[in-house]
Formats: C-alpha cells, structure tokens, sequence
C-alpha cells in the first residue's frame, strides 16, 4: 500500500482544497492529512484561521478523500509522521515549491499545481470588514490599534477623546481617517467599539455604543457595578450584540492550555491558587486618584481574579481584603478568598512590588508561572519526583492584545454573542468581588 501525507489549516474549505486533496489521493492508496491546531497557527503568526481545529477536521473529512485525519501540534512533525505512519510520498501545494525539499531523505515530495484564482487568503480578505470605533486614546488604546493590524476583517476607522486634542493627535498618528467629536459621531462611523476610557466611564459608553446597536469590546475592570453589568449584557442579548470585556489573559494561548492541563487533573485536586499583580506607579497618575475609581484592586484585581474563578468556580464562601492606604486609595491590597474545598488569595499593588507570579497547589504537585504570569509564554508543572517536571512554552505575541482582538472580530462576523473563555457568571463574579470592595466589605485597612 503506497501511503500519501499531506497538511494544512483547511479554514474556509474551497474548492482549491477540494483539489489538492483529490490530486494527492490519485498519488497513492491510503491519504493521511495533517490539520494544523489553532496554536501551531497561532506559534506560526496565522492570526486570522476561520474555525476552530475540529471544525476544520470535520470539514476535511466531509469531503470524503481522506482516510486518516491526524493533528499537527509542532514544528518538525512531519518528519516524525513520515516515520511514524511509513509515508512514501508527501504532497503539497506547489506555492511551498523548494521548501519541503528537506523531506527528500525521508520520502519522495511531489509539489502539486494550485487552483488558480482562489485561497483561504482571498476568502478572508473578501470577508465583510468590522469597522471599529476607539473611545479613549491613552495607553492602552495606543497599544490597541498596532495589534489590530495583524487580525484580518477589522479597520479602525474612527476614534473619540472628550479632549479633541488627544484625539486628533491619535488619528494622525494612527492614521485613523474620522475624528469624532462626539461619541454618536463615532457611533455612526462604526460598527463596534472598543472601550478605554478611564474605568469609571466604562458603563455610560458601553449603554450608549449598544443602544446604537454596536458591538462592544470593553477594557477591564469591566463595571464596577453587578446591577449595571447584568443590564448591559441583557441589553446586549436583546439586540443580538456582542458585548465582551478586553481581558487579553483569557485568551493567551498559555494560559489557555494551563486551563485545560489543570481541568484534567494533571497536578490533582486543586487546593489554592495564589497570583499576584504589582506594578510601581507614579503617585500623582489618574490611576491612584481616588475620585476617579483609582487604586489597586480597581487596576489590577481583574486580573488575578480570572485563575482564581475559573479554576475554583464562582461560588467562594466569603472574602477578606486588607489594603495598604494612602490619600484614600489602596496601594496594596492582598485578598483571601474561602471555597467550600480549597483557598485563593491575591495581591495586586500599585505602590508596593512583589514577585508576579502564580503558583496553583495540587494533592499530586504544583504548578509555577513565573512574572508575569497574566502574560506568560511558559509555565512549569512540578513534582515530589523532579524527574516528572515539565516546562509548557507557547507563544505570546506583541502585547497580547491580537488573541482577544481575533475573539472579538469572529464573534462579530460569525453573530456569536457568547464567548467560551470567559463567561458571563465569570465577569459578573468578578464585579460582585470589585464592588464589594468598593462598598468596604470585609475591607481592613492598615
């Protein structure tokens, strides 16, 4: 039997797959194709993938000239599945002409002729296009439109700054051709909007953007308010919107896969979870003023607060905070949480430094995240055996912001309103833990 191995993402299945498959099956007896998962993609910069892997693993099989699915997980696996699976020939798109020669020592390549006229490139780049509107031009908004660029389907085509200085200085900058002088003006020229403002001005812009049926991207802390955040996404779910808070942590492709790990008991029953997030800021910043929702578990509490609920669940028992004050905002604030079968605490700082990592104890071993852990390429999982360790490295792109960005485009194009790595009762759990904070529950001062 004369076995043919061949790859792809296979998004956005067209005719031009349909193709290459058929030419590769008349090479041999038996086909096997390898389906990038959407990691590999992602480790390789592919952004812009249509569908999730066993979405494209259900396609390719619906064509009926496969034999043998298989997933592609690494760079060097098709020599290891060359080995493994006895490949005579490996076949591939004649664009990839030259490159796979390598493969030579291990099989004969055949480099097959494309279907002119079409590709998953023109498709996507063919795909309507999400205009979004920018309200607040500070930082992170700074960081926003760079990362943006490397996601298919989206422009940024407006943005707005009650200072109608800032925002002009942002669009030239940007190159973004509307300067809105008022949020309705950006509102008209879009059609969603992404949020980062200063926080406390998150809820009046988001029930604004949706009351004018725009899909929203909201920075974080989200609200601050569980009564407001339940009205937002029930406004939201009326008009069929996509309302997502901007929590790049939730869709980093290490901690995604550190989920998943420790959802499957690798390190055993989970017993604490302890995360820190510390950052020292200027004493005269918008982000220690108190009039204006400043302060560190404000800044920084959401993000300590994503493991600690997702991993433990949303039902804690109760929750104590002590903070480090000065001139009416928390410096430092450490906070512990009792579950019914495990603990958690945090700390988050803006004003004193720890070391920002993660650690998550098990009844079988542990695993470390080193600083800074809400933006990680790598973690490790230990052991009372040391020879059972092992270290996880994935990738973390520029700031992060193009996983949450891709998210948030697909959701919009493909009118999914509900998102699967982070949701509702998890960021309304979240502003429950923020606003009683704010409302001095449990909150000792020292």
């Amino acid at each position: 039997m004369k076995k043919v191995i061949t790859y792809g993402t296979f998004d956005l299945l067209h005719q031009g797959h349909i193709n290459l498959l058929r030419r590769a099956k008349a090479l041999g007896d038996w086909l096997i194709v390898g389906v990038t998962t959407d990691n590999f993609d992602l480790e390789r910069g592919k952004m812009n993938t249509c569908g999730n892997v066993m979405e494209r693993i259900e396609a390719v099989k619906a064509t009926g000239l496969v034999d043998q699915v298989i997933i592609e997980e690494y760079k060097g696996q098709k020599i290891d599945d060359i080995r493994k699976y006895g490949v005579d020939i490996f076949a591939i798109g004649s664009d990839w002409t030259g490159y796979f020669d390598y493969l030579k020592e291990f099989c004969e390549v055949v480099y097959l002729p494309r279907t002119e006229g079409i590709s998953s490139t023109q498709l996507r780049q063919e795909r309507p296009t999400v205009r979004i509107g920018v309200i607040g031009t500070g930082s992170i908004a700074s960081r926003f439109v760079p990362e943006a660029a490397f996601v298919n389907s989206n422009a940024i085509v407006a943005a707005y700054n009650p200072d109608p200085q800032a925002a002009q200085a942002y669009c030239t900058r940007f190159g973004i051709p509307t300067v809105a002088h008022s949020p309705e003006e950006l509102y008209a020229a879009c059609d969603a909007v992404y949020i980062a403002s200063p926080h406390y001005t998150h809820y009046e812009y988001a029930r604004q953007a949706l009351m004018a049926e725009k899909h929203v991207l909201c920075e974080i802390p989200f609200v601050f308010n569980v009564r407001e955040a339940e009205e937002l996404f029930d406004l939201a779910d009326r008009k069929g919107l996509v309302l997502m808070p901007a929590h790049k942590t939730a869709w980093c492709p290490a901690y995604g896969h550190l989920f998943t790990l420790l959802k499957s008991g690798v390190i055993g029953e989970i017993a604490e979870v302890n995360a820190s997030v510390t950052t020292l800021t200027d004493e005269h910043s918008e982000k220690l003023d108190s009039q204006r929702l400043g302060g560190s578990m404000n800044e920084n509490g959401c993000f300590p607060l994503l493991p600690i609920l997702q991993l433990l669940g949303t039902g804690y028992r109760n929750i104590n905070f002590y903070s480090k004050m000065k001139n009416d905002v928390d410096m430092y604030t450490k906070a512990v949480f009792r579950f019914d079968h495990a603990v958690a605490s945090f700390q988050v700082g803006l004003g004193v430094k720890t070391e920002g990592n993660m650690v998550i104890s098990g009844t079988k071993g542990y695993v470390y995240v080193p600083a800074p852990w809400w933006k990680t390429d790598y973690f490790e999982v230990r052991y009372e055996d040391q020879n059972k360790n092992k270290k996880y490295f994935y990738p973390f792109a520029g700031e992060g912001l193009r996983y949450e960005i891709k998210e948030f485009v697909s959701c919009v194009l493909e009118g999914r309103t509900l998102q699967s790595k982070l949701t509702r009762k998890e960021i309304l759990t979240m502003t429950r833990v923020q606003e009683q904070y704010l409302q001095g529950e449990n909150v000792y001062k020292i």
